[in-house]
């Protein structure tokens, strides 16, 4: 993701993940879900931590997806 108008904006586990992820559609935004160890596991290869993904979204959206990732991590009680 380097070089583009996108930036990370979480990096946790998938139910987290997913919930940020219906979150942010809800309000018209479309994040983009990253996962090593599944691409690793997929060609073959292991990963240094399994099971943590990565939520990008465009720069645009940055202002409004922050808060759906606050009000998310509050809900879920993670740091």
């Amino acid at each position: 993701m380097n070089d583009t108008n996108y930036t990370k904006i979480y990096t946790g586990n998938f139910i987290i993940v997913q919930q940020i992820f219906q979150r942010l559609e809800k309000i018209g935004i479309n994040p983009i879900i990253k996962d090593e160890s599944e691409s690793g596991r997929l060609a073959g290869f292991g990963s240094s931590i399994p099971g943590q993904q990565e939520v990008f979204v465009h720069q645009n959206e940055l202002d409004d997806a922050i808060p759906i990732i606050e009000e998310v991590r509050l809900a879920m009680g993670t740091n």
